[in-house]
């Protein structure tokens, strides 16, 4: 049995990953700090793993305690890290250096496994062809104009600089899916008879399944793939117009006032959303860097080498997906 490392294991993607290791029967660690919820990690034969990125003695020690008794991870998952926070230093302080601070920590522990996948982001490209609108390819030139996109590429190009190591690198496009919060408020919104577009330009956008994503990190583990990075997505571009009406179709074509919101007006909400979020101590939804997402409008993703190199064919569509999703909110009385 064949063991494997999930860090960020409670939150969204963790979750569906440290299931469906489960299902293919491995012997499944969910990395999760002292404080993490583990409302998603109840199976009995899931091990807990309390990992402490923020300080790298303690992190040695936890990996220690696993190497004294099983060696090495045969695969790690490094899905930990933020997608909002209160000062933005703070990206690159958790989804970079304690990204570093763990792959430094298992080198010198000889805890390297046959395959470490880091859990990137479309967002570390930037708004590129904006005016083309064409598919961004792993050929272009990243630049990332969020803190959060930062962040997540110099995860990637210090993974890149380690001569040899194993990593592969997925960055999927939007992810939805059951469990996940910024898109569910937008179901909220849909279902209190509110639907709000941003801007007036025409909106490219992409979105991926949470599910198709974790098939294609399994799909990289079975081709024994390495020092490779894969763009993720469903393969189909949407407007902003047909997500809101999957979504009220699934709940039953409530009737919605639609609402266009000026960029500018977005961009005054999100700045006052991120002074109230210091004000309060909790992190928002709206921030500016959120805002530069949303203010983005090309998202068009080329996923071919994904297609080739890992025979990866997308399982949902975003009409099955959001289906699932709708489904899924409901049961759990979230809508």
């Amino acid at each position: 049995m064949e063991s494997i490392l999930i860090t960020g294991a409670s939150g969204f993607i963790g979750s569906f990953i440290v299931e469906e290791a489960l299902n293919r029967k491995f012997s499944v660690w969910a990395g999760v700090r002292a404080s993490s919820s583990r409302e998603y990690l109840k199976n009995r034969k899931i091990h807990i793993l309390e990992l402490d990125m923020a300080h790298p003695n303690t992190l040695r020690a936890q990996l220690s305690g696993y190497k004294g008794t099983h060696a090495r991870f045969d695969y790690i998952v490094h899905c930990a890290g933020v997608t909002k926070c209160l000062n933005k230093n703070n990206f690159e302080r958790i989804n970079y250096m304690q990204t570093r601070t763990f792959v430094e920590a298992l080198r010198e522990l000889n805890m390297i496994p046959k395959q470490f996948i880091f859990v990137s982001s479309l967002s570390v490209f930037g708004a590129i062809h904006e005016k083309k609108r064409i598919p961004i390819t792993l050929t272009d030139i990243p630049h990332p104009n969020t803190a959060y996109g930062m962040s997540k590429l110099k995860a990637e190009i210090y993974l890149e600089s380690l001569p040899g190591f194993p990593y592969v690198i997925y960055r999927p496009t939007g992810v939805y899916g059951p469990r996940e919060h910024d898109y569910f408020l937008m179901c909220k919104s849909i279902s209190r008879h509110i639907d709000a577009a941003v801007g007036f330009r025409r909106q490219d956008l992409t979105f991926i399944y949470v599910k198709d994503v974790v098939r294609a990190i399994f799909l990289g583990m079975e081709q024994q793939i390495c020092r490779r990075t894969y763009l993720l997505s469903d393969g189909q571009v949407y407007s902003s117009r047909t997500f809101s009406d999957l979504i009220r179709r699934e709940l039953g074509n409530p009737f919605v006032f639609r609402l266009r919101i000026p960029l500018f007006l977005l961009k005054v909400v999100s700045l006052l959303a991120e002074i109230r979020a210091r004000i309060v101590g909790k992190p928002g939804t709206l921030n500016l860097d959120k805002y530069k997402i949303m203010k983005q409008r090309n998202w068009q993703c080329d996923i071919s080498q994904a297609e080739s190199e890992l025979e990866y064919t997308p399982q949902y569509n975003l009409e099955a997906g959001i289906k699932e999703t709708i489904a899924w909110y409901k049961e759990k009385e979230w809508l």
